[in-house]
């Protein structure tokens, strides 16, 4: 009346368990280290950008500034802003 063996209904057990924990695994992994670079920018992330913002210098503004440091020549200075403008 028993049927043991292959047709006793627990044969999947052995196959369907292992790929099971798989899955809850790769979920687990997912949800602690794999949404992060997924997520979209929230509003105040814009905020660090260097080049967004209201804050945000212009490119003379900074080229002015490297050359009152003395960063950049004259000649140099000319030819940059003419290159930006």
């Amino acid at each position: 009346m028993g049927h043991e063996g292959l047709w006793s209904g627990m044969w999947f057990f052995p196959i369907i368990m292992p790929i099971i924990m798989l899955a809850v695994v790769v979920i687990i992994i997912y949800l602690i280290f794999g949404r992060d670079y997924r997520r979209p920018p929230r509003y105040d992330d814009y905020k660090s950008f260097p080049n967004s913002g209201a804050n945000s210098e212009s490119a003379v503004e900074i080229l002015k500034k490297r050359y009152a440091k003395g960063e950049i020549t004259k000649e140099e200075f000319e030819r940059m802003k003419r290159d930006i403008t």
